[in-house]
């Protein structure tokens, strides 16, 4: 550090400084306008965080809003699959074009460039986060309104790649009903605050099963207190989804985009206001 350092980085002109913060921001294709990028996150596998990013991205369509989603999920992607979406993405020496769904929903994701989408990736974490990167860099987005990152379960090199190289406005974090994964959102939430990354929203998913006769609420997790986790964290929107079976047909056929329901309406109202 130099003798005279006032602190300050951005009117420094002393390139060896020790003190200089590294920058690794990834700039964006120049063919990309994207207003806002929300990471979607979960501290562990198996809460369904794919398919509520799904789910978010066909309720902002049919509100209006254009929307992408990013499939940083390199090892265990299923986005595609959920929308239906096979064969490989295309490009020009401007980038590469990111698949559309029916409704006009954009899609990159590492299924879409494999050769075969049933072959496994086994990369380590250095080229998997280069990957990342260049779904931000190289890929074609235009004009989104949300950007949605599909990110994997954890905080380990994909996150801290999200966080560090795209200009994330904030974060949904997405779990279920048992104390242990309410214990491990926290570690989500941490990083995010140690990254400086705002967290708008708390999904709980498979919160109950509701009687097709009766209409009565089972939980079959036991019931969560998700909502009370929000409030002591100060999580700004909060939904409670419950489990709907024909969700898991509708993922299996490709047809998300024919799911409708405004269980996630009042949440997106918060979260558009947010981000």
């Amino acid at each position: 550090m130099s003798e005279n350092c006032n602190g300050s980085c951005d009117s420094c002109n002393v390139s060896d400084c020790a003190s200089r913060k590294t920058d690794f921001s990834a700039p964006a294709n120049p063919l990309s306008r994207i207003r806002h990028v929300i990471g979607v996150v979960s501290g562990k596998g198996g809460v369904g965080k794919s398919l509520v990013t799904s789910e978010l991205a066909v309720r902002l369509n049919e509100k209006g809003y254009k929307v992408g989603i990013l499939d940083a999920d390199i090892t265990g992607p299923s986005i595609p699959k959920i929308f239906g979406l096979h064969g490989q993405a295309v490009g020009s020496e401007d980038g590469i074009f990111p698949f559309e769904t029916k409704t006009g929903i954009k899609i990159i994701s590492v299924n879409l460039i494999l050769e075969n989408e049933e072959d496994p990736v086994v990369w380590r974490g250095p080229v998997i986060a280069g990957v990342v990167k260049q779904f931000w860099s190289e890929v074609i987005w235009g004009d989104l309104d949300y950007l949605l990152v599909d990110m994997p379960p954890g905080t380990g090199d994909v996150p801290l790649t999200v966080f560090q190289s795209l200009p994330v406005n904030g974060i949904v974090i997405v779990t279920s009903p048992q104390q242990l994964v309410e214990m491990i959102v926290k570690k989500a939430y941490n990083m995010a605050k140690m990254m400086n990354i705002p967290v708008l929203g708390l999904i709980q998913n498979m919160s109950y099963l509701e009687c097709p006769d009766c209409g009565k609420k089972i939980y079959i997790y036991g019931e969560g207190h998700g909502d009370e986790l929000a409030k002591a964290l100060d999580i700004p929107a909060y939904a409670s989804l419950p489990i709907v079976p024909e969700v898991a047909t509708l993922c299996d056929n490709g047809d998300i985009e024919s799911f409708d329901t405004d269980k996630l309406d009042g949440f997106i109202r918060v979260l558009t206001l947010k981000a």
